[in-house]
């Protein structure tokens, strides 16, 4: 049992952190305009830890302009609070911020067991809650269940490049040569050591990651799945972090670890539902072949230069490939479109991304670092042409560090993109 002074002494040291925050001075997201202030929803932020989801609530609960009440429990004093002691907490609240206070923000909430039957009752209250977390089966496998759809949720991932390029204070309209220039060279830092908010000002980027890497593997999945070996975990993780943007052979994975397919297809989904990777499912109308041949993705290229043991070669079109893939994610969940990669059989030309309403594809995307030469070239556009008429598709799109401009190949238009303009423009 918590005692209830220690209690208050958390929230209040958490309040007067608060009080100090600057939210005009911060990045601006994209995801701020998901949220819903006049719903009785609950607003839920997920995504990979340090991606700053309890920096978006913060920011737009104050520009906002109302008063909310704050409990951060990833802290160190509130380890083992249990469902019966949140009722305390709440006393501990409406003594900090008043009775009155219609706004509650719980940040990594997934700590406490059972928490989802306490925001309910809060929910059911009126209170207008807002909550984050880490865990993706957590809370959208909760929410779903105990809630009925009684929650909005918002997905967090790292920093775009254009909120990279506004923390860096980066000009992204000047068509000076100095300009395209210093863009050029943010996007080169960008792909190599990424997004997350706090790696940007640090010197340290290797410990910093290393330290999220492990925090991802032993507080999201060791201690929850309950996981006795983790060095497999571990060893895992570093096998998809060094071969982004590739299928997951599962069969030769589980012979270099010496462990079964299905212990090594759970550390998968586990590593899955901590964000830590993203899996792209072949576009297919079988549901049984949408979930064969996955291919996994970094939450942020950063991984790859930034950890332990890292030989990650220079492969700048694989990092421009993934970053693109998150970028879609990004635009594609508030607009309900689904994302794929088409690649019928073994000799099939392989098309990077299907972006899908439902089982209708809307654009069809090849990503390319280089497309200088007429072979790269011949070979990304032709697979583009081959799959616009498989698919039934001519919204073609050709991502690659080049001058944008359109092609006519074979009788189909195709839209050629410079990867950084395709990256800062989110209208795209």
């Amino acid at each position: 049992m918590i005692d209830e002074k220690v209690i208050l002494q958390v929230l209040e040291e958490q309040r007067e952190e608060v009080l100090n925050y600057t939210p005009d001075l911060w990045v601006q997201r994209g995801e701020e305009h998901f949220f819903e202030f006049d719903s009785q929803l609950a607003q839920v932020v997920i995504g990979v830890r340090r991606s700053g989801k309890s920096t978006l609530c913060h920011k737009v609960l104050k520009e906002h302009g109302v008063t909310y009440a704050y409990a951060n429990f990833d802290d160190d004093r509130l380890v083992g609070m249990q469902t019966n002691e949140l009722n305390l907490l709440l006393t501990s609240l409406y003594q900090i911020y008043g009775v009155d206070v219609k706004y509650v923000f719980f940040d990594e909430i997934q700590n406490v067991d059972g928490w989802h039957i306490f925001i309910n009752r809060l929910l059911r209250s009126g209170l207008r809650v807002f909550i984050t977390g880490s865990n993706a089966k957590l809370l959208s496998g909760e929410l779903a269940t105990h809630l009925t759809g009684r929650y909005n949720e918002i997905r967090l991932f790292p920093f775009s490049f254009a909120e990279y390029c506004a923390y860096h204070t980066i000009d992204t309209k000047s068509l000076t040569t100095k300009s395209e220039a210093t863009r050029r060279n943010a996007f080169v830092q960008y792909v190599n050591d990424g997004g997350f908010p706090e790696v940007q000002s640090l010197n340290n980027k290797r410990g910093y990651m290393q330290s999220l890497l492990e925090a991802v593997l032993q507080k999201d999945i060791q201690q929850r799945f309950r996981i006795r070996n983790v060095d497999i975990l571990r060893k895992t993780s570093y096998q998809l972090i060094s071969t982004p943007c590739q299928c997951v052979n599962y069969d030769e994975l589980s012979e270099i670890l010496n462990v079964s397919d299905k212990t090594l297809r759970n550390y998968v989904d586990y590593l899955r539902q901590a964000f830590l990777v993203q899996l792209l499912p072949k576009f297919s109308f079988k549901s049984k072949e949408r979930i064969i041949g996955e291919k996994a993705y970094l939450v942020d290229t950063g991984l790859e230069n930034n950890r332990d043991y890292s030989m990650a070669a220079e492969n700048l079109g694989w990092r421009l490939e993934n970053v693109v893939y998150i970028e879609l994610l990004r635009r594609c969940s508030n607009r309900y479109l689904d994302v794929y990669y088409y690649k019928p059989t073994s000799h099939s030309k392989e098309i990077d991304f299907v972006v899908c309403n439902q089982n209708t594809p809307q654009e069809l995307i090849q990503v390319a670092y280089d497309i200088s030469s007429p072979k790269t070239f011949n070979r990304e556009t032709s697979a583009l042409v081959d799959g616009a008429e498989k698919l039934n598709c001519d919204n073609l799109t050709l991502i690659a560090i080049t001058p944008s401009r359109t092609e006519e190949v074979k009788g189909k238009t195709i839209k050629i993109h410079s990867a950084i303009d395709w990256l800062l423009n989110t209208n795209d």
